[in-house]
């Protein structure tokens, strides 16, 4: 048996463990955490990546998406953010937002967390890809055997394990319609 938490993982590090019911009640206690601290000034926050589906291999890491009313707030949420725990990467623009991380251990990641503003498309590109893994056992599978083969590939480079799974993530938001077609392509 995995003695190991069942969240959190070093920044470096790429390991995929099996689903675990727990991870669902975990994010509700951080989503709650977020709305305490800057819920006047956000939309919504939903539990988000493959922490959020039942059955799907995962990096043991919880990925929540926040949605922030305006841009202006962001400055303010940022500084709330900070004084709940959480520690500021940055603003990620297009490639994620703003991201938040949680640790138990300096460099052990606990919780992502991506600030979008409402407009971002990424908001619903979060929620849709969600929901696609939820309910499409294909992608499911898809995704999940993409996964494993870029952790044999990478298992000591989280950004380019990241970054690879981007062109399925596109191809299957694209074949929702949740993303327009490439110019020209």
């Amino acid at each position: 048996m995995d003695e190991r938490p069942i969240t959190g993982l070093d920044r470096r590090e790429v390991r995929l463990v099996e689903h675990r019911p727990a991870w669902g009640r975990l994010a509700l206690g951080v989503r709650d955490d977020i709305l305490r601290a800057a819920g006047d000034l956000l939309e919504d926050v939903q539990h988000v990546g493959s922490t959020a589906v039942p059955g799907m291999v995962a990096k043991p890491i919880l990925d929540l998406a926040a949605l922030a009313s305006d841009e202006a707030d962001i400055p303010e949420i940022i500084g709330k953010l900070i004084a709940a725990g959480f520690m500021y990467g940055g603003d990620g623009g297009s490639d994620g937002g703003h991201l938040f991380m949680r640790e138990s251990a300096p460099g052990v990641r606990t919780v992502h967390l991506h600030v979008v503003v409402s407009g971002d498309p990424q908001w619903e590109d979060y929620l849709v890809f969600r929901d696609l893994l939820r309910s499409d056992a294909r992608v499911r599978e898809e995704y999940e055997a993409l996964k494993r083969t870029l952790l044999r590939r990478y298992p000591e480079d989280r950004a380019a394990y990241t970054s690879s799974k981007a062109g399925f993530i596109t191809r299957v938001l694209r074949s929702a319609g949740a993303v327009a077609p490439e110019e020209g392509g």
